[in-house]
C-alpha cells in the first residue's frame, strides 16, 4: 500500500454479502482504508460455496486487501464486542434486508450513539424507506422492478435481463461515493452519518434514453428495439455482422456517415437526399443498416474496427469475455493483472478504476481466509490477549482463526 493512498487511515467494518456491499468495500481496501469483513462462523453467503465453485473468482475478486474476522453476532457477547470495534471504526457498511441490523440490536442510530462520527452505510434493492422497502431484492428482480429487463432483448422475445448484475455493482459504486462524500463531510462537522442507498435507485440514470424516446415519441412506451437506439433515432446504430464475429456501429454526427461511407466506398450516396441527414437516416433506418450490413460482412471484425477507426467512425468488436481477460490494453493500464492462486491456478483479477483513473498504486493482496485476522484485529483494537481469544473461539462467540 501507497503512503499516499486516499483512505489510508479509515478504518472500515465490512458486513457486506455478495457483490453490492463487497464492491464499495473493495473500492475503499483498494484506495487504502483498513477493512475488516466481519463475518459470521460459516462466512460471508459468497464464501460459503468452495473454492472450486462458480462463486470462487467473484469471492476473490471481490475481497482483495481485506481482513477477516468472525463473530456471533446472535449472541449478547459477539454484539457487545462489535460495538467496542465500532468504537474504533470509521465505517460500517451492511448489505442485509432492511431491519436485519435493528432486529440485532444494531441499528445505525444505536451504533452512532456507541461513535457519533460513524459513518453508516446501507445499501438494500429498494431502500429503508417507500412503499417497497421490505420486497425482498436481489439483481435479477431490481433489473425487473427499475425497467432494465422491459427494454433489454428483442422486440418479438419476453423481457431479458442484462447479463451482468450491473444492479449490484452500480449500487456498490454509489455506496462507495456516497460513503466518501460523507467522511470529506465530517472533516467539517465532525458528526457521522446514515446512508440509504437503494440499488433501484442508482440504476435509474441508465435508462436516460429510454425516458427519452417515452416523452419523444408522445408518453408512449416503446416496443423494445434491439440492438438500435431506443428512440429509434439515430442510423447506423447497430450490431453488425462480420465474416468472423460481430462489430458495432454508431454514427452520431453527419461527419461520422460520410466518413463511413468513404471508407466502404460508398461514394454514391454522399449526396442521397434521403440519408444526408440524421433524420433521414432513421427514417430509413433499415435502408442504412443493409448498407453498413453489405460491406461488414465482406471483412473480419478486426478489419471493420481498424478502417472505421481510421477515419473516426466509432465502432467496436464484439469480444467473448475470454478475450478480454487476455486484452493487452487492460493488462498495460494496470486494469487487469495474472495471479497465481493455490486453488484455481493462474487468474486474471481486477485492479480498482478508481486507482487506475488516479495513478495510485496499492499492492493487491489475495482475499483472506475466514477468520484469518481474529487475532491481530481482537487484539490490537479490542486489546484481547491470545487466551482471551482462544476461549471466545471454544465458546463460539469468534471462529477458529485459519491461516
Amino acid at each position: 500500500m501507497t503512503e499516499s493512498a486516499s483512505l489510508t487511515g479509515i478504518t472500515v467494518l465490512d458486513l457486506g454479502q455478495i457483490y453490492n456491499g463487497p464492491y464499495a468495500t473493495f473500492l475503499m481496501a483498494m484506495a487504502g482504508a483498513r477493512v475488516i469483513k466481519v463475518e459470521s462462523l460459516k462466512g460471508e453467503t459468497l464464501r460459503g460455496p468452495s473454492e472450486t465453485s462458480s462463486a470462487a473468482y467473484p469471492f476473490m475478486m471481490l475481497n482483495q486487501n481485506k481482513e477477516s474476522i468472525s463473530l456471533d453476532l446472535k449472541s449478547d457477547k459477539g454484539r457487545d464486542m462489535f460495538k467496542q470495534l465500532v468504537k474504533k471504526a470509521d465505517v460500517v457498511l451492511e448489505n442485509y434486508a432492511p431491519d436485519t441490523m435493528e432486529n440485532l440490536g444494531l441499528s445505525a442510530d444505536i451504533l452512532l450513539e456507541v461513535n457519533p462520527r460513524l459513518i453508516y452505510a446501507a445499501g438494500s434493492g429498494y431502500g429503508r424507506s417507500g412503499l417497497h422497502r421490505d420486497y425482498l431484492a436481489m439483481d435479477l428482480t431490481v433489473q425487473a422492478m427499475s425497467g432494465i429487463m422491459s427494454v433489454t432483448g428483442f422486440a418479438d422475445s419476453p423481457p431479458l435481463r442484462a447479463g451482468v448484475a450491473l444492479c449490484d455493482f452500480f449500487g456498490g459504486v454509489h455506496l462507495y461515493a456516497a460513503v466518501v462524500t460523507k467522511l470529506f463531510e465530517r472533516d467539517k462537522t465532525d458528526r457521522g452519518a446514515i446512508i440509504d442507498m437503494a440499488m433501484q435507485d442508482t440504476v435509474l440514470p441508465t435508462l436516460a434514453s429510454v425516458f427519452g424516446a417515452y416523452y419523444y415519441h408522445g408518453r408512449k412506451v416503446q416496443e423494445r428495439t434491439d440492438n438500435r437506439h431506443a428512440a429509434l433515432t439515430l442510423a447506423p446504430y447497430n450490431v453488425y455482422e462480420a465474416n468472423d464475429g460481430h462489430v458495432s456501429i454508431i454514427c452520431v454526427r453527419d461527419g461520422h456517415w460520410r466518413s463511413l461511407l468513404k471508407a466502404i466506398g460508398r461514394l454514391d450516396l454522399l449526396d442521397n437526399e434521403d440519408l444526408k441527414t440524421r433524420d433521414g437516416r432513421a427514417q430509413h433506418m433499415v435502408e442504412v443498416d443493409n448498407i453498413v450490413t453489405a460491406w461488414t460482412r465482406q471483412h473480419s471484425k478486426t478489419a471493420v474496427l481498424e478502417t472505421l477507426q481510421a477515419v473516426g467512425v466509432p465502432s467496436a468488436v464484439v469480444r467473448d469475455v475470454e478475450e478480454v481477460l487476455q486484452d493487452q490494453h487492460l493488462h498495460d493500464r494496470g486494469m487487469l493483472r495474472d495471479i497465481d492462486h493455490p486453488v484455481m491456478g493462474e487468474v486474471t483479477l481486477m485492479n480498482s478504476p478508481l486507482n487506475i483513473a488516479t495513478g495510485e498504486a496499492i499492492e493487491a493482496r489475495l482475499p483472506p481466509k475466514l477468520g484469518e485476522h481474529n487475532e491481530s484485529v481482537y487484539g490490537e483494537l479490542l486489546g484481547l490477549s491470545p487466551e482471551e481469544i482462544l476461549k471466545l473461539a471454544d465458546s463460539g462467540i469468534i471462529g477458529r482463526q485459519v491461516f
